[in-house]
């Protein structure tokens, strides 16, 4: 028995595996409309004929202001619904769970609008520089969380996840080295911690499922966020109410950190441990074996996998055949060569 491919249930959800497709960026959106294109239509649902137990869409504008680029996929309207709805149904229909992950870029996002962020400091030496977010600007991006989530209930979606890391708009309000504030959204580890906690707030007015939350571990920057510093917000998160928590590392400067297969693990193990809250663990798991010995372990309850289901939609397969797990395929499919893959 593989315990990679055991059930695992968060509220009233249960995914068939413990292996989720990590939310990856895909500007496909060439017309800057937002709106779903075919190429998610083929992407997402090809992974969950794969087998996958959760597909994660992409990081998902929750304003205009806060997409990544111009050909980032919308929550931010209304008109956006219909699209996301018949890809949730394409996705479920082969078997897989979906979430969103929601997202405002902050200082990072590249557009030729103006940009905001905590502070007015440019993401880069000679980068564009972002609008301090006034206090009202804040209560909005509150808002456009907390509609996005309302979304994501009309569109079927079965998780939910805020995207806080990778030095984007929350991370950079948590970071002291990104948010310079004298108010009450800056200073102290509790005020920068202050517009997570509204973020979170709003969308549980909106949305009743699995609720996750993505971190940056370490800020990877001197005077910046520690793996100490993540513990105490996973505390915080888990007061909250938030089911699990998606432990990534770094990106909030422009500093690239070395990696190394599975190198973000011990994160997502101190987290569980010392805030006694569900994580996932991602970064370069790449192998059946390891994913394996993660979840077997107890280091992280879920594995997130991304650039490997880039490069084989079929990797599930490929770990049940390594780890000697009878997973049943589809049957159109078993017939073929991937069961010996």
């Amino acid at each position: 028995m593989s315990n990679l491919f055991s059930p695992y249930k968060i509220k009233n959800l249960e995914f068939k595996n413990r292996i989720v497709m990590s939310p990856m960026s895909m500007y496909a959106c060439k017309d800057g409309s937002g709106l779903v294109q075919d190429w998610h239509r083929i992407h997402y649902p090809a992974r969950a004929v794969g087998g996958v137990g959760l597909v994660i869409i992409e990081s998902t504008a929750v304003t205009k202001q806060g997409r990544m680029g111009p050909t980032d996929l919308g929550i931010w309207e209304d008109g956006q619904v219909e699209g996301l709805r018949d890809l949730v149904n394409l996705i479920k229909g082969q078997g897989a769970a979906v979430g969103m992950q929601l997202n405002h870029a902050g200082r990072k996002a590249k557009i030729d609008d103006p940009i905001a962020a905590p502070s007015a400091i440019a993401f880069s030496k000679g980068g564009k520089v972002p609008e301090e977010l006034t206090k009202t600007q804040i209560n909005q991006v509150v808002e456009a969380f907390g509609q996005s989530a309302r979304r994501c209930t009309e569109a079927g979606f079965d998780v939910v996840e805020i995207h806080a890391a990778h030095g984007y708009l929350l991370h950079e309000f948590l970071s002291p080295v990104t948010n310079y504030r004298t108010d009450e959204y800056g200073g102290s580890p509790e005020d920068r911690f202050r517009i997570l906690k509204e973020v979170i707030e709003k969308v549980q007015s909106e949305w009743m499922g699995p609720l996750f939350v993505r971190i940056s571990a370490t800020d990877q920057a001197e005077r910046g966020n520690t793996i100490e510093d993540s513990i105490v917000y996973a505390k915080w998160l888990k007061e909250l109410g938030v089911d699990l928590i998606d432990v990534s590392n770094g990106l909030l400067t422009p500093a690239k950190a070395k990696t190394f297969p599975g190198y973000q693990v011990l994160y997502a193990e101190s987290i569980r441990k010392e805030a006694e809250i569900a994580t996932g663990a991602v970064g370069k798991v790449i192998q059946p074996e390891q994913a394996e010995e993660i979840i077997s372990n107890g280091r992280a309850d879920l594995v997130f996998i991304g650039r490997e289901l880039l490069v084989n939609p079929h990797w599930t397969y490929y770990a049940a055949n390594r780890l000697n797990y009878d997973l049943e395929l589809p049957q159109q499919y078993s017939w073929s060569w991937i069961k010996t893959l």
